[in-house]
């Protein structure tokens, strides 16, 4: 009976962590598509904005109306401040082949918020390469690690600070 006792509870340990990982694999696939999405929302937007031109006219009441609508057909989710963020990361993010199947709306959304080119790219790989939950990111561009790292001549002793904050 021991021996079946023991044996139940594998069978229910390989289903458990069947499941996780499973989950874990639908919460990425998921995630990816909703990036995706997102940046080609934000692609149709500037391309109707541009009507072809270089640049947006200005006084376009665009944003205003999509949010009203979207959310009239489609729920929550889109404010004319998520429209515009939506709009700016198709803007910062120019080629999809660029997007990291790792990072989150959330991630992208506190990436948005750097100042430069440089700073999005310095925080966009190092999400990726050290694997930053949100708060990490959060956490590191307060810290101005980018910045920081920019004026260090001891480049490795500010990465090594950086992730002792992290524990």
């Amino acid at each position: 009976m021991n021996v079946i006792k023991q044996s139940y509870e594998n069978l229910t340990q390989q289903i458990g962590e069947l499941l996780r990982k499973g989950r874990e694999q639908a919460g990425r696939a998921v995630n990816t598509i909703l990036v995706q999405t997102y940046w080609q929302i934000g692609r149709h937007i500037v391309e109707f904005e541009q009507s072809g031109k270089e640049k947006a006219e200005y006084g376009s009441n665009l944003l205003d109306r999509l949010s009203k609508d979207l959310t009239l057909y489609y729920g929550k989710g889109f404010s004319r401040s998520n429209l515009f963020q939506i709009r700016q990361f198709y803007l910062k993010f120019p080629k999809i082949q660029t997007l990291s199947g790792q990072l989150t709306w959330s991630h992208y959304n506190e990436i948005l918020k750097a100042d430069d080119e440089l700073e999005i790219g310095f925080y966009s790989r190092q999400c990726e390469k050290e694997n930053w939950s949100v708060r990490e990111l959060r956490r590191q561009m307060k810290s101005m690690l980018s910045h920081r790292l920019a004026l260090s001549k001891d480049k490795e002793g500010v990465m090594e600070l950086a992730e002792k904050g992290a524990e």
